[in-house]
């Protein structure tokens, strides 16, 4: 059975807004990524390449099977000792970001240099996703939603010009 790319598309939207991402959060990631780069860059600007972004099937497979993940480790129904590895955000585990990068992946190299920036510094939301606060687990969330805004920024940084020519 295939299903509609835009049930797969609603349904992660909703996911990501239901785990407290918002799309201004993620226009937000993307000014503070892009916004040295390109002069007058506005949020409405950035909102347009994520909405690009999740559009694609890839993201939408990637969002569902994250946060499905991150829900079976808040609910203890994992087995040991992936339970404990979800729950504690694991330094060493890695999937996590192995999981992102299949968003990261879609737009080129830029891609992988803006996601590892981000999810060193953590700006914005990723701080608070990343936190460990409260009773929700976001082992996944955090790392998808900095592939989802890196991804964007990388669009983003593709449809720029080549500032480095000179026109004569």
């Amino acid at each position: 059975m295939v299903i509609k790319g835009e049930t797969l598309e609603q349904k992660a939207r909703q996911l990501l807004k239901e785990r407290g991402v918002e799309m201004e959060d993620l226009a937000e990631l993307v000014l503070f990524l892009q916004k040295p780069y390109i002069e007058d860059l506005d949020l409405a600007t950035c909102i347009e390449h994520i909405d690009s972004v999740l559009s694609k099937r890839e993201v939408h497979n990637t969002i569902i099977t994250g946060i499905q993940l991150d829900i079976l480790a808040e609910e203890k129904k994992l087995l040991h000792p992936l339970q404990e590895i979800l729950e504690e955000d694991e330094g060493l585990y890695g999937i996590d970001e192995i999981l992102a990068l299949s968003i990261v992946n879609v737009y080129g190299s830029i891609g992988f240099t803006n996601y590892g920036y981000i999810d060193k510094v953590k700006p914005g939301i990723l701080a608070k996703l990343n936190s460990h606060e409260g009773p929700q687990v976001h082992t996944f969330l955090d790392d998808i939603v900095g592939a989802i805004a890196a991804a964007a920024a990388s669009r983003l940084a593709h449809s720029q010009p080549d500032k480095s020519s000179i026109t004569q």
